[in-house]
Protein backbone atom coordinates (compact mmCIF):
# COMPACT_ATOMS: atom_id res chain seq x y z
CA UNK A 1 0.00 0.00 0.00
CA UNK A 2 1.14 3.55 -0.65
CA UNK A 3 -0.24 7.04 -0.38
CA UNK A 4 0.01 9.30 -3.44
CA UNK A 5 0.33 13.09 -3.39
CA UNK A 6 -3.43 13.54 -3.57
CA UNK A 7 -3.96 11.30 -0.56
CA UNK A 8 -5.05 8.26 -2.60
CA UNK A 9 -4.23 4.88 -1.16
CA UNK A 10 -3.30 2.29 -3.78
CA UNK A 11 -2.03 -1.23 -3.65
CA UNK A 12 0.83 -2.65 -5.70
CA UNK A 13 -1.70 -4.74 -7.61
CA UNK A 14 -3.28 -1.62 -9.12
CA UNK A 15 0.10 -0.39 -10.39
CA UNK A 16 0.24 -3.26 -12.91
CA UNK A 17 -3.02 -2.41 -14.65
CA UNK A 18 -1.37 -0.68 -17.61
CA UNK A 19 0.90 -3.70 -18.08
CA UNK A 20 -2.07 -6.01 -17.73
CA UNK A 21 -3.99 -3.94 -20.26
CA UNK A 22 -1.06 -4.02 -22.66
CA UNK A 23 -0.66 -7.76 -22.18
CA UNK A 24 -4.37 -8.25 -22.78
CA UNK A 25 -4.20 -6.28 -26.04
CA UNK A 26 -1.07 -8.15 -27.10
CA UNK A 27 -2.83 -11.45 -26.39
CA UNK A 28 -5.86 -10.41 -28.44
CA UNK A 29 -3.72 -9.29 -31.36
CA UNK A 30 -1.70 -12.50 -31.19
CA UNK A 31 -4.80 -14.70 -31.19
CA UNK A 32 -6.34 -12.86 -34.13
CA UNK A 33 -3.03 -13.03 -35.99
CA UNK A 34 -2.62 -16.77 -35.35
CA UNK A 35 -6.13 -17.56 -36.54
CA UNK A 36 -5.76 -15.38 -39.63
CA UNK A 37 -2.26 -16.76 -40.22
CA UNK A 38 -3.49 -20.34 -40.00
CA UNK A 39 -6.21 -19.66 -42.55
CA UNK A 40 -3.87 -17.68 -44.78
CA UNK A 41 -1.15 -20.32 -44.60
CA UNK A 42 -3.53 -23.09 -45.61
CA UNK A 43 -4.93 -20.91 -48.37
CA UNK A 44 -1.46 -20.20 -49.71
CA UNK A 45 -0.58 -23.90 -49.46
CA UNK A 46 -3.70 -24.80 -51.44
CA UNK A 47 -2.84 -22.17 -54.04
CA UNK A 48 0.69 -23.53 -54.37
CA UNK A 49 -0.64 -27.09 -54.66
CA UNK A 50 -3.59 -26.32 -56.90
CA UNK A 51 -2.22 -28.50 -59.71
CA UNK A 52 -1.77 -31.49 -57.42
CA UNK A 53 -4.40 -34.14 -58.12
CA UNK A 54 -4.02 -35.97 -54.79
CA UNK A 55 -6.63 -34.59 -52.38
CA UNK A 56 -5.31 -36.78 -49.55
CA UNK A 57 -1.84 -35.27 -49.95
CA UNK A 58 -3.31 -31.76 -49.84
CA UNK A 59 -5.22 -32.58 -46.64
CA UNK A 60 -2.07 -33.98 -45.04
CA UNK A 61 -0.10 -30.90 -46.06
CA UNK A 62 -2.85 -28.67 -44.67
CA UNK A 63 -2.67 -30.46 -41.30
CA UNK A 64 1.12 -30.20 -41.35
CA UNK A 65 1.04 -26.47 -42.12
CA UNK A 66 -1.58 -25.89 -39.40
CA UNK A 67 0.35 -27.76 -36.71
CA UNK A 68 2.51 -24.84 -35.42
CA UNK A 69 -0.58 -22.64 -35.18
CA UNK A 70 -2.40 -25.34 -33.20
CA UNK A 71 0.60 -25.62 -30.86
CA UNK A 72 0.54 -21.86 -30.31
CA UNK A 73 -3.20 -21.80 -29.57
CA UNK A 74 -2.80 -24.71 -27.13
CA UNK A 75 0.13 -22.92 -25.46
CA UNK A 76 -2.05 -19.84 -25.15
CA UNK A 77 -4.75 -21.92 -23.47
CA UNK A 78 -2.37 -23.28 -20.82
CA UNK A 79 -0.47 -20.02 -20.29
CA UNK A 80 -2.86 -18.49 -17.75
CA UNK A 81 -0.51 -19.20 -14.82
CA UNK A 82 2.73 -18.43 -16.63
CA UNK A 83 4.74 -15.37 -15.67
CA UNK A 84 4.11 -12.09 -17.44
CA UNK A 85 7.46 -12.33 -19.24
CA UNK A 86 6.74 -15.83 -20.52
CA UNK A 87 3.22 -14.90 -21.68
CA UNK A 88 4.50 -11.76 -23.41
CA UNK A 89 7.13 -13.89 -25.11
CA UNK A 90 4.47 -16.40 -26.20
CA UNK A 91 2.34 -13.63 -27.69
CA UNK A 92 5.36 -12.17 -29.46
CA UNK A 93 6.29 -15.56 -30.86
CA UNK A 94 2.70 -15.96 -32.05
CA UNK A 95 2.96 -12.69 -33.99
CA UNK A 96 6.45 -13.35 -35.37
CA UNK A 97 5.71 -16.90 -36.50
CA UNK A 98 2.46 -15.84 -38.11
CA UNK A 99 4.03 -13.00 -40.06
CA UNK A 100 7.08 -15.08 -40.96
CA UNK A 101 5.04 -18.05 -42.13
CA UNK A 102 2.74 -15.88 -44.23
CA UNK A 103 5.72 -14.09 -45.79
CA UNK A 104 7.49 -17.34 -46.66
CA UNK A 105 4.37 -19.14 -47.90
CA UNK A 106 3.26 -16.04 -49.80
CA UNK A 107 6.59 -15.82 -51.58
CA UNK A 108 6.33 -19.45 -52.66
CA UNK A 109 2.64 -19.43 -53.60
CA UNK A 110 2.44 -16.01 -55.22
CA UNK A 111 5.98 -15.67 -56.57
CA UNK A 112 7.43 -17.05 -59.76
CA UNK A 113 6.94 -20.78 -60.39
CA UNK A 114 9.51 -23.00 -58.71
CA UNK A 115 10.50 -26.60 -59.22
CA UNK A 116 9.97 -27.75 -55.62
CA UNK A 117 7.44 -25.64 -53.80
CA UNK A 118 6.52 -28.47 -51.41
CA UNK A 119 9.93 -28.25 -49.72
CA UNK A 120 9.04 -24.95 -48.05
CA UNK A 121 5.73 -26.32 -46.77
CA UNK A 122 7.56 -29.33 -45.34
CA UNK A 123 10.37 -27.37 -43.64
CA UNK A 124 8.61 -24.32 -42.14
CA UNK A 125 6.43 -26.17 -39.56
CA UNK A 126 9.31 -28.02 -37.85
CA UNK A 127 11.40 -24.83 -37.94
CA UNK A 128 8.48 -23.08 -36.22
CA UNK A 129 8.28 -25.80 -33.56
CA UNK A 130 12.01 -25.48 -32.98
CA UNK A 131 11.69 -21.73 -32.47
CA UNK A 132 8.82 -22.27 -30.02
CA UNK A 133 10.77 -25.00 -28.20
CA UNK A 134 13.79 -22.73 -27.77
CA UNK A 135 12.23 -19.33 -27.05
CA UNK A 136 9.44 -20.20 -24.59
CA UNK A 137 11.50 -22.34 -22.18
CA UNK A 138 14.26 -19.72 -22.31
CA UNK A 139 11.76 -17.00 -21.36
CA UNK A 140 10.37 -19.20 -18.57
CA UNK A 141 13.88 -19.87 -17.26
CA UNK A 142 14.79 -16.18 -17.32
CA UNK A 143 11.50 -15.29 -15.68
CA UNK A 144 12.14 -17.82 -12.91
CA UNK A 145 15.58 -16.39 -12.27
CA UNK A 146 14.19 -12.86 -12.08
CA UNK A 147 11.49 -13.85 -9.59
CA UNK A 148 13.97 -15.71 -7.37
CA UNK A 149 16.20 -12.64 -7.29
CA UNK A 150 13.17 -10.55 -6.34
CA UNK A 151 12.31 -12.90 -3.46
CA UNK A 152 15.78 -12.47 -1.94
CA UNK A 153 15.52 -8.69 -1.72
Amino acid sequence: MSIHERGEITSKASWGRSESGFLCRLRGAALVAVLAGAGGSVGLMLRAGRHNSSRILLVLFALWVLSPFVVLVLANMVSKRWSVLTRATLYSVMLVLTLGSLAIYGDVALGPPRAQTAFVFVVVPPASWLLIAIVLPTAALLSGRRSRRGDVV
